[in-house]
This record gives structure tokens, C-alpha cells and sequence, in this order.
């Protein structure tokens, strides 16, 4: 199992120099991976008045500070971007890192404050359309072949985007959604991993073994090959107790425990607190 630590994109963590720091911090401490939110004003009543960063620009920052941890989104949705710039984002990103980029994407949310306040499709179906037909382009943009493309959603005439990525074919793309639905997990079984939160687990509760097994079992049903694939959980861990707790998973299947911050917590953009969990170092089972 590797470890990694997940920031929101916002609070605090809007200061790429503050998730340099953290990225720092998380690769002295011994952690795989760091991965921040994409969010542009999540739960707008919520969140009113606190500043959001850019994924990308934080992840740039973190890249130039650090040398071995993995960097990624959990999650980006894809049906808000432009699949050709955000092709550009993950290569540029791939390239200051040396090949570290993990890409998470998903559907998105909260829909309606994510998606309905700048007057974008709000139904999940259509979202999923172009969530499928975005991630098809972005594989084919990030192999630096030529790509023309008619589709539902998005046109492309003779277009080659160049450099590719570092990482070859691709960087690596897990998906996200909500188990026990089904659809996602499909999604995800056609790529490299899957990132679920669960309608008992929701984000930084730890994941029941239970259910873990049978998603698990579902993935395996549904891949078309015996290539590496990660399932990644997450949740908010005590030190003392963390070997207990992730034993269990990392026996079920897991290959990510990734470190989080309970959602409804106060703390969950401030940044004492996650130097606090990330210096204690990564939980392992």
C-alpha cells in the first residue's frame, strides 16, 4: 500500500506557496502522494468568502519543490474543462514533475453550485457524456499523435498537442463516484484505478471492509486485461491506531490509503493541522 495526503483547494491551501510547503513536508515524512481538490466554489454558502487556488498552479508549485511523491486531482471534472487545455495542464505538469502526474478525474460536484452557477449543463447524464467523451480526447491528445474528432460534445479538426506527457502511453487516470452505484466503477474499470467514496463513508470516514470487498470484486469482474490497477481509499487516521484500521483494507484490496481531513471539520483547510498528521508520517499498516 502507498500513502498519500489530500488538501482542498481552498483556506489555506489557495497559497501555492503553502502546498509547496506541505509537498515538502509530505516528502520528508516518507508519503507517495499529495493530491488537492478541483473545485471552483464547492458548497457556495458554505464557502462564501474563502479563496479558492488554481489545481494546476498548486501542483505546479508542489512539483518544483519536491522530487519523488506523486501529484495529482481527486477529482477533476472533466465535463467543465476544455478537454484540449486541460490536455495541456496534465502534460506541462508531467513534464516540470519527471513523469509523477497521477490524473484523477469524475463527474463533479455539488452539480448545481459547481456547474449550474456559470449556466453549464446540470444533468448528471449529459456530465457523464462529456466526462467519457473528454477523457477518450485526453488520451488521444496526450499521445502527441494527430487527433480529429467528431463528437457529441466537442469537435476537433487535425489537431496535434505537443509535447506528450512524459509518461508513456499516459499518465496514469483513476476515476472517481460513489459506490455502491455502479456506472462509475465501470467507468473506472476501463482506466487505471478507481477513487470511491461511499454512500456509508463519505469524504475523510474510513470505508467499510464489507463494502470494500465487494466493489473490489466488482472491478475485477469488469477490467478486460490483468494490468496493474490501484484501488485507492481514504480517510481521516489516528497514528496510534492507523495499523489496525488500514490492515483490513490494504487485505480487501487496497493499493492507496489517501489521508484526509473529515469534510464537516473545521479544520479541513487549515494548515497546522495536516503538517500536524503529516509529520507523524504515513500510516502504515
Amino acid at each position: 500500500m502507498r500513502f498519500s495526503v489530500n488538501l482542498p483547494n481552498f483556506g489555506d491551501f489557495a497559497d501555492a506557496r503553502t502546498v509547496a510547503r506541505v509537498a515538502v513536508a509530505a516528502e520528508q515524512a516518507g508519503w507517495d502522494g499529495l493530491f488537492v481538490w478541483d473545485h471552483v466554489v464547492h458548497d457556495k454558502d458554505r464557502r462564501r468568502g474563502v479563496p479558492f487556488g488554481d489545481p494546476w498552479m498548486l501542483l505546479t508549485a508542489a512539483a518544483l519543490a519536491t522530487s519523488r511523491i506523486r501529484l495529482g486531482t481527486l477529482v477533476t471534472p472533466v465535463a467543465r474543462r476544455r478537454p484540449e487545455q486541460l490536455a495541456r495542464q496534465v502534460a506541462t505538469l508531467d513534464s516540470v514533475s519527471g513523469g509523477r502526474v497521477i490524473f484523477g478525474a469524475g463527474l463533479g460536484g455539488p452539480i448545481e453550485d459547481e456547474f449550474g452557477s456559470f449556466g453549464e449543463p446540470t444533468d448528471p447524464a449529459v456530465l457523464a457524456e462529456r466526462l467519457d467523451e473528454g477523457l477518450d480526447l485526453l488520451r488521444r491528445y496526450w499521445s502527441g499523435e494527430p487527433v480529429t474528432h467528431a463528437g457529441r460534445h466537442f469537435q476537433v479538426r487535425d489537431v496535434t498537442l505537443l509535447p506528450a506527457t512524459v509518461q508513456r502511453p499516459r499518465p496514469p487516470v483513476w476515476i472517481g463516484g460513489f459506490w455502491p452505484a455502479r456506472r462509475p466503477v465501470r467507468r473506472a474499470a476501463r482506466w487505471d484505478g478507481v477513487v470511491p467514496l461511499f454512500d456509508t463513508a463519505r469524504h475523510g470516514e474510513i470505508p467499510p471492509v464489507d463494502q470494500v470487498r465487494d466493489l473490489v470484486a466488482y472491478v475485477r469482474r469488469h477490467r478486460s486485461d490483468d494490468s496493474p490497477f490501484d484501488i485507492v481509499l481514504g480517510g481521516a487516521t489516528d497514528p496510534a491506531t492507523a495499523r489496525d484500521v488500514l490492515a483490513p483494507l490494504a487485505e480487501a484490496g487496497a493499493t492507496w490509503w489517501d489521508e484526509r481531513q473529515l469534510q464537516t471539520s473545521a479544520d479541513i483547510d487549515r494548515l497546522e493541522p495536516v503538517l500536524r498528521r503529516i509529520d507523524a508520517g504515513p500510516p502504515t499498516p
